[in-house]
């Protein structure tokens, strides 16, 4: 027993050895939880307070079972097969295993993945002859599941308007085509085990007696029907419930898009009349610089649960900031920073790389592949690898080369124009036959086919015409529209993702004019080929296998989200501006950015030894330079953490920052001479719009109403003129600059 509980700090020996109540652990960030978790499942068999029956372990990720079960078997030398320990999908799969016949399942029922849900859903509206335009598969699939996660069949789905009524009819045809088929989707796993043990009194009765302790990892995370599929395991409002062992951390609860509810953790305590609340504040992980920032980051949230983390490893280093010019400047500094730490020993897989959003890992990517970095994207794909940036590719590759075969057969019917298998295998019958590409034989196939991919061939014909003579990035943006691939992400409820990454597309392309314009090195020849066609290599170059392959010393590059729960020596946060982190959808909102805050918290606390922050004053976003200001998260960060790398560019100014004419002149006169304008096909507009009544971006100005702000954008002409400027306490807001009265400062 004393080498179980040996090296426990105070608080981690409280969790595990409290009495078998209800109990919600406060785990901060690097605090032990899995340790607490599994040594409290440990110290009740040790103690024979349980059997292993008795115990039910909720976790959110396979690996986090595994994990749990392999620390057991190393603590034990008891057998721990008869425990529940797994995820709640893993788990309810079991419980209607073992109860197909009251679930109304058969024995051998199925269960859909996300990519077999949604075909179904498409099969399912292709049969009912319903309009995939009007009903995007993938809006209905999220529609569905929603509703489902909140515990509500078709038939309890309130409907306010005619199209969320057709919605709900299309949610009881897919219900049904379900049930015919006996398939179950994830979401109908947790709904189906819900409803068994609500209907059967029997079958709760024998769980409640059975599992007497229930212990939830990442309750912070759980969504509303996971939380009310608890209670009921746990008999809650019986004379004898059973100890419910939470173990979470609402200051990084980060998933509230897909259902997760943080108020969960308080709706437990006050429901379960928690007497028990434990907080593990000591951190294991992290210098005290690092987690004195965090702590100042997350007391801005209201409504915490309250902790404060803390370490007995001393300050360590302060936290380093470094603001670069353009985004470009950034990563080109990022990636000489790793390349000096590889030279002082660091492993390159203890470095990583962290951003908000996807689109900001191609510039990264571009330096990183430039510069022989090898590095892999931790949970995700590669700028190129990414489905609609291939199917953007593959329409540009249809401009420079009609032939490529390839490229054809991945968007002849993306997004979706009717033409269906049939009519393909005829064409590509007809084009072996005729010993032609497919673009060639098209003209030559007749009757419904012809007709349904001539359309297709005339789209092309009429993109090449549009884009003759354009330059790479318009061409880009062009045939974004076009073909039809913003539009059908734009119709998908998580989409914006997906087209911010095709904006970036168009950035890509603006980079690489500016790039191959520069003259050859001395010595060295100009490339040959037309842009387009040197641009598609260039992509499929960085596509290529320069990714570091699974085990290989690699850089790691990921999304703050993605980056939960793991850790890493030094930590690079980068584009720490507002507008990006945090995020603009997110800013006008107190509970969106509350998670966002929370996000950068989570992304602070996964640096051990070293943290850097990096920001750009400006940035190719959505194909346009932007003018960035600093993240309104510095403001909440002591002054005496962080180390400036660079001059102060930016002052501080209420929520955001601004630029100081006279320390930027430099930069404003590089970026607005006409050699910038060469590098920067565009930049002359952008230029132009910031030459308003002798105003000008980045400018302090003075509003009767709103008080001291600086302009960061504006458009229009005349008397059409508009300013966006950040008042600071005031908010972000467009002015019309003939009624704004506006005075420079």
């Amino acid at each position: 027993m004393s080498k179980l509980l040996e090296n426990l700090n105070a608080e981690q020996f409280a969790a595990v050895t409290l009495p078998p109540q209800a109990a919600l652990i406060l785990a901060g960030a690097g605090s032990g939880k899995t340790r607490v978790l599994t040594t409290r499942i440990a110290w009740l068999l040790q103690t024979g307070q349980a059997n292993p029956a008795s115990i039910l372990g909720v976790t959110f990720t396979n690996k986090a079972a595994k994990e749990m079960l392999t620390r057991l078997g190393a603590m034990l030398p008891i057998n721990t097969r008869g425990m529940w320990i797994g995820t709640f999908h893993g788990l309810c799969n079991r419980m209607l295993r073992a109860h197909y016949r009251e679930a109304a399942l058969p024995q051998t029922f199925q269960i859909l993945d996300t990519a077999d849900q949604l075909a179904a859903i498409k099969r399912l509206l292709k049969t009912l002859n319903v309009d995939d335009e009007k009903f995007p598969p993938r809006e209905l699939q999220h529609f569905i599941n929603g509703n489902k996660e909140a515990g509500h069949r078709a038939a309890q789905v309130e409907a306010w308007d005619d199209y969320t009524r057709q919605r709900v009819g299309l949610y009881k045809e897919y219900e049904d085509q379900c049930q015919k088929e006996g398939v179950v989707d994830f979401a109908e796993l947790l709904l189906r085990s819900y409803e068994l043990l609500s209907r059967h009194e029997p079958i709760r009765r024998h769980y409640q007696l059975r599992f007497r302790h229930i212990l939830v990892d990442e309750f912070q995370d759980t969504n509303r029907l996971q939380y009310l599929w608890l209670k009921l395991l746990a008999a809650h409002g019986a004379e004898t419930p059973a100890a419910v062992f939470a173990v979470g951390d609402d200051d990084q609860s980060i998933y509230g898009f897909r259902g997760a509810e943080v108020g969960n953790m308080r709706d437990f305590e006050r429901e379960f009349g928690v007497a028990n609340v434990i907080r593990l504040e000591q951190n294991y992980r992290s210098h005290g610089n690092i987690l004195d920032a965090a702590n100042a980051i997350i007391a801005n949230n209201s409504k915490r649960l309250g902790k404060n983390l803390w370490t007995d490893q001393g300050s360590g280093e302060p936290i380093r900031v470094y603001e670069a010019p353009g985004d470009m400047d950034e990563a080109r500094w990022i990636v000489e920073e790793i390349q000096q730490l590889i030279r002082d020993g660091a492993s390159r897989s203890d470095v990583a790389l962290l951003y908000r959003s996807n689109a900001q890992s191609r510039v990264l990517e571009h330096q990183l592949f430039s510069s022989g970095v090898a590095y892999k994207v931790y949970g995700g794909l590669r700028f190129f690898e990414r489905q609609e940036i291939k199917h953007a590719l593959a329409y540009l590759r249809l401009l420079a080369n009609p032939d490529d075969d390839t490229a054809f057969l991945r968007v002849v019917n993306f997004p979706t124009r009717g033409i269906g298998a049939r009519s393909l295998e005829q064409l590509q019958d007809a084009a072996r036959s005729f010993n032609t590409s497919l673009y060639a034989t098209v003209p030559h196939l007749a009757g419904k086919p012809g007709v349904a991919i001539g359309g297709f061939l005339r789209l092309i014909e009429e993109m090449r015409r549009a884009t003759d003579g354009l330059p790479l990035y318009e061409v880009v943006d062009h045939i974004l529209d076009a073909s039809g691939l913003r539009a059908h992400y734009r119709a998908e409820r998580e989409g914006q993702e997906r087209l911010e990454n095709l904006d970036e597309l168009v950035s890509a392309a603006r980079y690489f004019m500016n790039e191959a314009e520069q003259p050859p090195a001395e010595g060295e020849e100009a490339l040959p080929g037309d842009p387009l066609s040197r641009f598609l290599a260039h992509a499929s170059l960085e596509a290529g296998d320069h990714q570091a392959e699974a085990g290989q010393d690699a850089v790691q590059l990921m999304t703050v989200h993605a980056a939960k729960g793991l850790e890493f020596d030094a930590v690079f946060i980068t584009g720490v501006e507002d507008g990006l982190f945090p995020h603009e959808q997110s800013m006008n909102d107190l509970a969106s950015l509350e998670e966002e805050r929370r996000l950068m918290y989570v992304a602070v606390t996964r640096a051990r030894k070293r943290l850097y922050l990096t920001l750009a004053q400006s940035r190719m976003l959505h194909g346009q330079t932007r003018y960035a200001m600093k993240s309104r998260f510095f403001d909440e960060i002591p002054e005496g953490l962080l180390k400036w790398l660079t001059p102060r560019v930016q002052a501080g100014f209420g929520a955001g920052a601004y630029h100081t004419p006279s320390r930027n002149a430099a930069w404003n006169s590089q970026h607005s001479s006409p050699d910038a304008a060469k590098r920067n096909p565009g930049a002359g507009a952008v230029q132009k719009s910031r030459d308003l009544a002798g105003l000008r971006i980045g400018q302090l100005v003075r509003h009767a109403k709103f008080g001291d702000g600086v302009i960061i954008a504006a458009e229009g002409s005349g008397q059409d003129a508009k300013l966006q400027i950040n008042f600071g306490s005031a908010g972000v807001k467009w002015l019309l600059l003939s009624l704004a009265k506006l005075e420079a400062v």
